[in-house]
C-alpha cells in the first residue's frame, strides 16, 4: 500500500514529539508500505513567524509574507529526516520547488494546479520515506506560494490523489471529527464516519480539524480520507462519500471567531451597486460570506457582508478608495462577530430544525446579526462575546452527543 501522513504543527512541537511521530511513520513502513509523509511547520513557528513579519512591517506584501512562511516547514521536514535517520530509518526531505508542486500566482491563498510525481516516486523506489513541505507551493514565476492557513491538510490529500495513495491519514491533537470542539462542548462526541458534503461545510465554516480545500480535492478524486490523533492508536473518523449510519438532524456545530462585518452605507439604490461591490473584492481576491442587502429608503441601501480577519485590511482599503465610485456614505466594520453554524444531511428532510435553532439562540439570550442557509446547514453571525455559550446551548438543544447512530 501507498499511504500519505500528514502531521500538524503541534503533533511535531517539540524533539519527543517529533521522535514520537518518527517511530510512528517507521512502524507503518514496517507493515510494508511505501510511506508519503506531509509536515506542518512546528508549534507556533508560523506565528512567531508572522509576528516577526509584523515588527519590521505590518503592511508587508502578501509576496514577501510567503516567502517567509514558508521557512516553517522546511524545518519540519529536514528534523523529521533526521529524526527517522538517527532510528535506523531512510528518509529524505523536499520542499514545494524540488517535488513540483505548481500552484496559481495567488500569494498566500494559491491553489494546487498541478504535481509531479516522478521525484516522490523515485525516492519511493528506493526505499526512502519521503518527507515533503505542507502549505505550500510554487507558480509560474517560480515564487514560493502558501495555500492559506491549514493549508497542509490540501498539500496532503492533493499528494494522495496525485499518486493515486491507498490511503491518506490527517493526524492531529484529537482523535477524529467531533459533534463540536469538545475543548468547549464537553460532551461533544466523535464520529466514527461523516460524508464529504457534510465535513466540507464544517470545514468552511470554522472547524478547523481539516482545511476545507482538502475535503473539495478528496471528494473531488475520492482520496480514502482518515482524521486520527498522533497522541493515541484510536480509529479516527472516515471522511467518505456515502455514511452506513442513520443520518442524524445536525451532525456537527461549528464556530468561527476569525470573521468581520464590512457594512457599506447609503449605497444609491439602483442597478448594478451590488455587482460592483462584489467584483472589487473579487479583483483584492478577498473572499466573501454571508450577505445581507436591506430595504432602500430615501434611494439609498445598505449592504453587508462578512469576510476573514486576515482580508480586513484590504477590502477596506479597497473599499474607501472607490467610496465615491460605489456612491456609498459610509464604510463601517465590525470585529466584534463570530459565526455559528450546524450542518447536517438530515435537515434536508426534517422541517423545524431552523426554529429549533433559533430557540436555542433565544434560550441562551443571543442576538442573530445576520443569517444564511443552505440544504445542509444554517450560519448564524452573533456577538464574539456570546460564541462559546452559544455552540453549547445549540448542541443541547439538538442533543447530538446522545443520538443513537443505528446501522442500516
Amino acid at each position: 500500500m501507498l499511504i500519505v501522513q500528514k502531521y500538524g504543527g503541534s503533533s511535531v512541537a517539540n524533539a519527543e514529539r517529533v521522535f514520537n511521530v518518527a517511530k510512528r511513520i517507521l512502524a507503518t513502513q514496517k507493515e510494508g508500505n511505501d510511506v508519503v509523509v506531509v509536515l506542518s511547520a512546528q508549534g507556533k513557528t508560523t506565528d512567531g513567524l508572522i509576528a516577526k513579519a509584523k515588527e519590521i512591517n505590518p503592511k508587508a506584501s502578501r509576496r514577501e509574507m510567503d516567502m517567509l512562511l514558508v521557512t516553517g516547514e522546511q524545518q519540519s521536514v529536514a528534523l523529521m529526516a533526521m529524526a527517522i535517520n538517527a532510528l535506523g530509518g531512510r528518509a529524505v526531505s523536499l520542499n514545494a520547488v524540488q517535488v513540483g508542486i505548481e500552484t496559481t500566482n495567488t500569494y498566500s491563498n494559491a491553489r494546487i494546479r498541478k504535481i509531479h510525481s516522478e521525484r516522490i516516486e523515485n525516492e519511493l523506489e528506493q526505499g526512502n520515506i519521503v518527507l515533503v513541505t505542507g502549505f505550500q507551493g510554487v507558480n509560474m514565476l517560480g515564487d514560493m506560494t502558501t495555500l492559506g492557513r491549514g493549508g497542509s491538510d490540501t498539500s496532503a490529500v492533493a499528494l494522495a490523489a496525485a499518486l493515486n495513495a491507498d490511503l491518506c491519514e490527517i493526524y492531529t491533537d484529537v482523535e477524529g471529527v467531533y459533534t463540536a470542539d469538545p475543548r468547549v462542548v464537553k460532551d461533544a462526541r466523535k464520529l466514527d464516519e461523516i460524508s464529504y458534503d457534510e465535513m466540507l461545510e464544517l470545514a468552511s465554516l470554522g472547524a478547523k480539524v481539516l482545511h476545507c480545500r482538502s475535503v473539495e480535492v478528496a471528494k473531488k478524486y475520492n482520496v480514502k480520507l482518515v482524521v486520527r490523533s498522533s497522541m493515541s492508536d484510536a480509529p479516527g473518523t472516515e471522511v467518505k462519500e456515502e455514511c452506513k449510519m442513520e443520518r442524524m438532524l445536525v451532525s456537527g456545530v461549528a464556530a468561527d471567531k476569525n470573521v468581520s462585518r464590512i457594512s457599506v452605507l447609503g449605497v444609491k439604490d439602483e442597478p448594478g451597486k451590488a455587482f460592483e461591490i462584489f467584483d472589487l473584492m473579487a479583483r483584492e481576491k478577498v473572499s466573501v460570506d454571508i450577505i445581507l442587502q436591506s430595504n432602500g429608503h430615501d434611494g439609498r441601501q445598505d449592504i453587508s457582508f462578512t469576510i476573514g480577519q486576515e482580508d480586513l485590511d484590504i477590502a477596506l482599503k479597497a473599499l474607501e478608495e472607490n467610496k465615491e465610485r460605489l456612491t456609498a456614505q459610509e464604510i463601517a466594520h465590525d470585529e466584534n462577530v463570530a459565526k455559528l453554524s450546524i450542518v447536517g444531511a438530515g435537515m434536508a428532510t426534517n422541517p423545524g430544525v431552523a426554529a429549533m435553532f433559533f430557540e436555542a439562540m433565544y434560550d441562551a439570550g443571543v442576538n442573530i446579526e445576520m443569517i444564511s442557509t443552505s440544504e445542509i446547514k444554517i450560519t448564524l453571525l452573533i456577538p464574539r462575546k456570546d460564541i462559546d455559550e452559544a455552540m453549547i446551548a445549540v448542541h443541547d438543544k439538538f442533543k447530538i452527543a446522545s443520538v443513537n447512530m443505528r446501522k442500516d
